[in-house]
Order: C-alpha cells, then sequence, then structure tokens
C-alpha cells in the first residue's frame, strides 16, 4: 500500500531537501505552508509561500498555504517555552505549526509528517531534548518522521513498519550546511534562495516594534505585524500610531492596507510620501502625524504647509506648521 506523507514545506532548502528524499522512496507527499508576517526569505510583499509554492509546482505535488492567524500571534506574545535572542518563540512556533498539520492530517489523507529539522543545526528549537518536546507536545510521537537526521533518533513509525526505508534516510547534524548542499546536488535540486531561512523575530532591532503592537493594541491584528516590514513607525498615543512610506512601493502598500476609521495623509504643495495614522485619530493627533510626515519633504524649517487628510470617504484640508526638529522626531521613533 503507498503511503502517504504531509510535509511543512518553507520552500528553503532544508525542507525542500525532505520533501525530495520522500519523493525517491516512492512515497506521496502533499505540502503544507504556513504564512507569516515575520519571514525574511524573500520580498516584504510576497512571503515565503511564493518560494514554497514553487518548489511545489517544481515536483508536481500538491500544497495548502495556512496564515498562522492571531492565535500565532498569542503564541509569540507569550510564548510557554520562552524565546531566543530576540522575539522568536522558536520552540512554541514548531509546536503550533505541528498542530496544524496533525489537525490537517486526516484531511489529507496523511500517514505521517515530515519536516526539514536537522539534530543542532539552531540552538534552541533542534537540540535533542527540544525535538523531543515538540513531538510530544504537538501529539505526533511516532509519526514525525525528520528525514535530514532520522538516523539520530530511534525508528519512527512509518520506519518500524517498512512505509519508509531508513536505510535511505540521512544522519545530518550540526549547523554546517554542506551536507545539505551536497546532497542538493546529489539530487538535483537546484534554486534554493534561503538554505537557512530566517524569521524577524529574531532580530533584536525588529522586537521594539513588535513589542509596541503588544503594549498598546486592544486586540491583535495581523495586518499590523505586517506593515512592520514597511515604513518609518512612530507612537505618537497611547493606541495612536503613524506609518510614513519611505518610497512609492512602500507607499502603495500603505494605501491598499488602510482600514476603517483611519487616516491617510500628504503634503499638498510638493512631493510628499504617504503617511497612515492607526488607531485612535483625533484632530490633534492628526497634527502630530502630519507635523511628522513634514519632516520627510522638502518643506522648508518653519513654513505652513497645507496637507490632505483622507479618513474613509471623507476628505479635508488643513494647515500646519513645519517646527518638528530631529529630536522631537526621534523621541517618537518605534526602534
Amino acid at each position: 500500500m503507498k503511503r502517504k506523507a504531509l510535509a511543512l514545506l518553507s520552500g528553503g532548502l532544508d525542507s525542500t531537501l525532505a520533501v525530495k528524499v520522500m519523493l525517491e522512496q516512492g512515497i506521496e507527499v502533499e505540502a503544507l505552508n504556513f504564512t507569516s508576517p515575520f519571514c525574511t526569505c524573500t520580498a516584504k510583499n510576497a512571503g515565503c509561500k511564493s518560494e514554497a509554492v514553487r518548489v511545489a509546482a517544481e515536483f508536481n505535488i500538491p500544497i495548502k498555504v495556512m496564515n498562522k492567524g492571531v492565535d500565532y500571534l498569542e503564541v509569540v506574545r507569550r510564548p510557554r517555552h520562552g524565546y531566543g535572542k530576540g522575539m522568536n518563540p522558536c520552540v512554541d512556533c514548531r509546536i503550533f505549526l505541528l498542530r496544524k498539520a496533525r489537525d490537517y492530517m486526516a484531511e489529507s489523507g496523511a500517514d505521517f509528517v515530515i519536516t526539514g529539522e536537522v539534530l543542532g543545526q539552531r540552538p534552541m528549537s533542534q537540540r535533542r531534548d527540544t525535538l523531543r518536546i515538540i513531538e510530544r507536545e504537538s501529539g505526533l510521537e511516532g509519526l514525525l518522521v525528520r528525514p535530514l537526521s532520522a538516523r539520530h533518533f530511534e525508528p519512527t513509525r512509518p520506519e518500524r513498519e517498512g512505509w519508509v526505508d531508513r536505510e535511505r534516510l540521512l544522519a545530518i547534524h550540526g549547523r554546517s550546511r554542506k551536507p545539505q548542499m551536497q546532497l542538493a546536488e546529489e539530487l538535483d535540486v537546484k534554486n534554493y534562495p534561503c538554505p537557512a531561512g530566517g524569521c524577524l523575530l529574531t532580530e533584536t532591532s525588529f522586537v521594539p516594534k513588535v513589542q509596541d503592537i503588544f503594549d498598546h493594541s486592544d486586540g491583535l491584528n495581523v495586518r499590523d505585524f505586517r506593515l512592520l516590514k514597511i515604513g518609518r513607525h512612530f507612537r505618537i498615543g497611547p493606541r495612536t500610531k503613524v506609518i510614513i512610506g519611505r518610497d512609492e512601493a512602500d507607499n502603495n502598500l500603505l494605501e491598499h492596507s488602510v482600514q476603517k476609521g483611519e487616516a491617510r495623509l500628504r503634503w499638498l504643495d510638493g512631493g510628499s510620501p504617504l503617511g497612515v495614522v492607526m488607531g485612535a485619530v483625533d484632530d490633534d493627533l492628526l497634527g502630530v502625524a502630519a507635523r511628522i510626515l513634514l519632516r520627510y519633504t522638502r518643506a522648508e524649517v518653519g513654513q505652513e504647509c497645507r496637507m490632505k487628510v483622507i479618513r474613509d470617504d471623507l476628505e479635508e484640508m488643513s494647515t500646519v506648521c513645519n517646527e518638528y526638529d530631529e529630536t522631537r522626531i526621534e523621541a517618537l521613533r518605534i526602534n
């Protein structure tokens, strides 16, 4: 009887190789990809799913793309197993993803789950003890195969029962990527864009932006975290934030991300980035946001400037003085 594996596929090298190793054994594979506002593998407006979808098409396997959603943001806010060097809840993240995979197994008809995890590659989530915790707490004990490092672990049920040939699985360990690159050469796997993957939550410079949302939001919104990748961010009130675009690409993304009740700002008398005021909006806060925006225009210091304000379907005009100096601006910047 032909067996089916459900693969966590990010589109990076390790997960791609894990899928290829299974396909080489004649195992049917379906891919599962999770989108996140924190992925660094691809462009800020694309997401890791684009690479995973490309790999799935190249291997001619089906793929289901899932958004991690607000439940995942709560995991980031309060991880049971703590953070890594930044705000990365790596152990809890893996448990979260594998639980989702376990829930999807019955619908997909999969017999077991595979991942591209490599023993010892990541200091927090890929130690032997944490890999056991992840397997146990995800509810996948005995049904989680890690093809790249499988021979460092006790045989799983798929290996014991002969669904998978253990002798054709790998014993890769450690942080070097040379074994994976050699395997990719042997299996004719090419065009892998992010060999090591990446997560913005590991970057300490990114943490203040994430923490700011947790500290100043009544409810969590995936869109707010996605926008952390673009523009300049300023906290101008306990429940009010302004984002100023850095370039036309930022402006376009901000324009299409505005939600009901939020305001858009532009300077009318010259070239201007787009400013978006999020959260609680009143005239005083709009004035602060406008003065911040003017810092990124060619308006002269002390000049009275005409501003266009659009909130929902209502367009207004206002006048503010370009009077904020760099010290005042930096005091409001989230960094």
